[in-house]
């Protein structure tokens, strides 16, 4: 389900666990260590197409504290994305450099890492800071969260226009879209690390599996026959059936990071209202009535980084709009 493992070894003792905000709050913690093959050296250290990378290195079997290592590379000779940079790195420089990859078309989730500072799938982030979406916006466009996404969006624009200019002005001080500088390569925040880039995601599907992530039925249907379902309710699923669970939101969610033993997080929370709002689905009182709990639902604070940083468009934060009504009517019989 995670896909392939890009590395000698991915096993060994659970690694440590990432106590950071943004990549850039961590990096004056780690010792940093150079590292060029000699394809590089060839090149001027003014060549626009020589870049830095500063990934995160871990070996559980060798012990010590993480640290971040420079690798220089010739970004003309591969790929415009990060995983090719990464692929690159790991075929020419560093064999035991270890990341998750798999379908290299934002397809799979299994790349998803942490960016210079931001949740993102390597597989579709470019290498060029310039040429990055460094405020996502979701992209749903009907469906049964279309309303809420709609009148959310309307929401922040009147906030925005209160603030003034100087709101944006503020959020650009945070966003290096500088070319020339070193791209910083950390794991999925606030995960147990196995390794290099590789977190471990064992709690995640957990509590993925915890919501049953499945068609239940009370009734059977007709042998030979199929559970039809009108273009309206199957519309209803618009923004909820396309995540690929790579797990970026609940990575970047605080709330998340404080309970991640408890709350659900926003792509479990997600996978959850996907088959609440199935129309063919039979169990949605007992799929209600198993997430109603305080802990498991009710943590989320609206801070929004799981709508930012999912690479799919979609916006998991708008779920606590509609999640009280739902409720109210759907357990007021229980």
């Amino acid at each position: 389900m995670w896909g392939l493992i890009s590395a000698s070894t991915a096993t060994g003792a659970p690694g440590y666990r990432s106590f950071f905000l943004r990549a850039s709050a961590v990096l004056p913690n780690f010792q940093t260590f150079r590292h060029s093959s000699s394809s590089s050296n060839t090149h001027s250290s003014n060549s626009r197409s020589t870049l830095t990378f500063r990934i995160h290195r871990y070996d559980p079997e060798k012990g010590g504290r993480p640290r971040m290592q420079e690798y220089t590379l010739d970004t003309s000779t591969c790929g415009p994305m990060v995983l090719d940079a990464l692929i690159a790195i790991k075929a020419e420089q560093d064999p035991t450099l270890s990341f998750r990859r798999s379908c290299r078309e934002g397809i799979c989730g299994s790349c998803a890492m942490n960016i210079d500072g931001i949740n993102c799938l390597a597989c579709l982030t470019p290498i060029q800071k310039t040429h990055r979406t460094t405020h996502r916006k979701p992209t749903i466009k009907g469906g049964t969260l279309g309303a809420v996404v709609g009148a959310v969006e309307k929401s922040l624009e009147e906030y925005d226009k209160m603030q003034g200019p100087s709101t944006e002005e503020h959020a650009d001080h945070f966003v290096n879209d500088d070319d020339s500088a070193p791209v910083d390569i950390l794991p999925l925040p606030y995960a147990m690390v196995l390794r290099d880039l590789v977190p471990d995601l064992t709690n995640f599907y957990t509590q993925y599996k915890s919501v049953q992530p499945w068609l239940q039925r009370k009734t059977q249907p007709t042998e030979g026959t199929e559970i039809l379902q009108s273009i309206e309710d199957r519309e209803k699923l618009d923004g909820l059936y396309e995540c690929i669970l790579c797990a970026c939101c609940s990575t970047s969610c605080p709330s998340y990071w404080w309970n991640p033993q408890a709350y659900l997080g926003p792509a479990v929370l997600l996978q959850a209202f996907r088959w609440i709002s199935d129309s063919r689905d039979e169990f949605t009182r007992e799929r209600l009535a198993q997430i109603n709990d305080t802990m498991k639902l009710y943590r989320c604070h609206g801070i929004m980084n799981c709508s930012i940083a999912c690479p799919k468009g979609l916006d998991p934060a708008v779920l606590r709009t509609f999640v009280s009504p739902i409720m109210s009517v759907h357990l007021s019989e229980l």
